[in-house]
């Protein structure tokens, strides 16, 4: 607990600076929050890419793992033997770093899931020393509209039960994973569901325009399937490529122009096969270093297809219509709660055809349905301000911290 006179201490944590927009969007979010409502907070990071955070953000970030290679694969001894001692190192590491704040926050990401291919002894052993160490040292740890799903390995679940169970705080980004948290034993009568964090990044101006009409963005994805998937992993990703390049094969011949949109550094390989294998003029790709570059290229677009989540947030916060290649059930819903649930097709199993005439029905109804996400994004906003809200009651009570007491009682 801290005094009148000295300034909170928040730490955020996560796979942040890493090169997965998404995660970094949500970074952007909190941070945004803690500037506007609580500007005496000294904030710091315990991240995957501290340098990458600290360039961006200004704010200082120290690596999250002991072990520079934990996202090797270890196949020599020397590098095996690595591994479990950073493991080890870890659990003191950690501990000190939280012992240093007040608060920690977890600003959403898909924390409490496994949709993506996972190990247990990677992300989710280190969400679980965190939320111990805050437990066991006083420090207040909050899921802040965390992504969740039901998960079948049994270390990797027990891990993510039990980091929820020490959290002080949990919020979560849709229905289904609030739910899937209760299905795992979680008693969640007193956790909330609210919009993506993302959805409070702002949208930034739009450029002036500089391509052809017409445009439609897809936004791509280096998909192999999820944890229990990996048996066939790479027939996934054969029938997802191959489905994928077939319909901007097919737009091009309709004359369409195609941007390309990725979401994590690791999608950039997905890009070049498209490009290789559809050589037109008319398929371009997008450079985007941050959720406000995919906004101006989807807020520039008639359509966007995609498929990674915060290309669908962005899409959906510029209000242009769009259609999921749903890989999750976090895809499905986001889509449902945005008004655009008839408009999801499973990236599993691609159907070039079928994925063509759902496009086309959705470009049928483009004005009617930017209507309804000028609508939706108006009520998503009211709703994360009551995020933002409840966060703060819970984490910066007005008897702690005299600038949260200063604004609870201006009316």
């Amino acid at each position: 607990m801290t005094s009148a006179d000295t300034p909170v201490r928040v730490g955020v944590f996560g796979l942040l600076g890493s090169g997965n927009l998404g995660n970094d969007g949500s970074l952007e979010a909190v941070l945004g929050y803690l500037r506007a409502e609580h500007p005496e907070a000294v904030v710091d990071a315990l991240c995957g890419g501290p340098e990458a955070v600290t360039t961006r953000f200004r704010i200082p970030a120290t690596r999250l793992h002991w072990y520079r290679g934990e996202y090797r694969t270890a196949s020599r001894a020397g590098a095996i033997a690595g591994k479990g001692l950073g493991k080890l190192v870890d659990v003191c590491r950690t501990a000190a770093w939280v012992r240093r704040h007040d608060v920690v926050i977890v600003p959403g990401m898909g924390v409490l899931e496994a949709t993506l291919p996972l190990r247990p002894w990677g992300f989710p052993y280190s969400l679980f020393l965190l939320c111990a160490s805050g437990r066991l040292l006083g420090t207040r740890v909050a899921l802040v509209g965390v992504g969740a799903a039901e998960i079948g390995d049994r270390p990797t679940r027990a891990l993510v039960r039990w980091s929820a169970r020490l959290a002080a705080y949990r919020s979560y980004r849709d229905t289904p994973s609030r739910e899937a948290m209760r299905a795992m034993g979680v008693d969640t009568a007193r956790d909330e569901v609210y919009p993506d964090l993302a959805f409070a990044l702002p949208i930034p101006p739009p450029d002036a325009p500089s391509g052809p009409p017409g445009v439609v963005c897809v936004g791509v994805m280096d998909f192999h399937g999820g944890n229990d998937d990996r048996a066939r992993a790479d027939e996934i990703y054969r029938r997802y490529l191959d489905g994928t390049i077939r319909f901007v094969r097919a737009l091009v011949e309709e004359g369409r122009p195609v941007r390309l949109l990725t979401g994590d550094a690791c999608d950039a390989s997905v890009v070049a096969a498209i490009l290789e294998a559809v050589d037109s003029p008319l398929v371009t790709a997008a450079e985007a270093a941050s959720l406000a570059d995919l906004m101006k290229e989807t807020a520039a677009a008639d359509t966007v297809v995609a498929t990674r989540y915060h290309n669908l947030v962005c899409a959906l916060r510029t209000g242009t219509p769009t259609l999921a290649l749903s890989y999750a059930a976090k895809s499905d819903a986001l889509m449902d709660r945005m008004g655009l649930g008839a408009y999801c097709h499973p990236a599993r199993e691609v159907d070039a055809d079928r994925l063509l005439e759902q496009f086309r029905a959705l470009e049928k109804r483009s004005a009617e349905l930017r209507q309804t996400l000028a609508e939706r994004n108006r009520l998503t906003a009211r709703q994360l301000q009551d995020q933002f809200t409840a966060l703060t009651a819970a984490l910066f009570p007005a008897n702690d911290h005299p600038h949260a007491r200063t604004r609870q009682e201006t009316p």
